[in-house]
């Protein structure tokens, strides 16, 4: 986390740090990540970074709360105006993600990169760290939903659920990472693909 000095600079200097930031590692991921571009880009002494973030992985996570937070209080901004009808709820919600996504590529990338599924330390302490975060998404989701329309046991079917959303975002986070098409056209395909399996969901599910 940054130190008291890094709070003590101007904001255009924060803000040139964090954008430094915020470029290099959505552009190369925390491994390929290099501290001297972003001194560079940043206009300091890589001294002067270490004064103000210990290690890179110390301005990492920084950078990702700082972005996550940004992201999540998007989508709760605009979640009062999703449907309440809850697999319809799900589509509308991923809209509002990608739409997100769309007006903010670079941050984006950050997040993406950092969620998509590897078999890296950095990937396992990211995880562990937002974990919690993941569940309050999907609880989130559930707010003003009526879910006595369940065909089985209401927490079984809430589990089958976020148990899918969970999986289908990790493979579709793993396509981003592997697709040259922009943001728009993902969305669509994600939109599509959610709508899908949405309804085959709510036709096992639902009465």
């Amino acid at each position: 986390m940054p130190t008291r000095l890094f709070f003590e600079l101007s904001t255009d200097k924060k803000a040139q740090i964090v954008d430094a930031g915020i470029s290099e590692f959505s552009e190369y991921g925390y491994e390929n990540s290099s501290t001297n571009r972003i001194v560079k880009k940043s206009g300091i002494s890589k001294g002067s970074l270490f004064k103000y973030f210990p290690t890179k992985e110390d301005l990492y996570f920084f950078l990702l709360d700082t972005v996550t937070t940004e992201l999540t209080e998007s989508l709760e901004k605009d979640a009062a105006a999703l449907s309440t009808k809850l697999f319809q709820r799900v589509i509308e919600y991923s809209i509002l993600e990608f739409s997100w996504y769309i007006k903010n590529p670079e941050k984006s990338r950050l997040v993406i990169g950092a969620f998509a599924k590897r078999d890296t330390e950095i990937y396992r302490k990211t995880i562990e760290r937002y974990g919690i975060m993941e569940s309050d998404i999907y609880y989130k989701l559930l707010e003003e939903v009526d879910l006595s329309n369940f065909r089985c046991d209401r927490q079984k079917a809430v589990d089958i659920l976020k148990w899918f959303l969970k999986g289908f975002n990790e493979d579709f986070l793993q396509h981003i990472q592997n697709s040259n098409s922009s943001f728009e056209s993902l969305q669509r395909e994600y939109v599509q693909s959610l709508t899908e399996h949405m309804e085959i969901l709510e036709n096992g599910l639902w009465k």
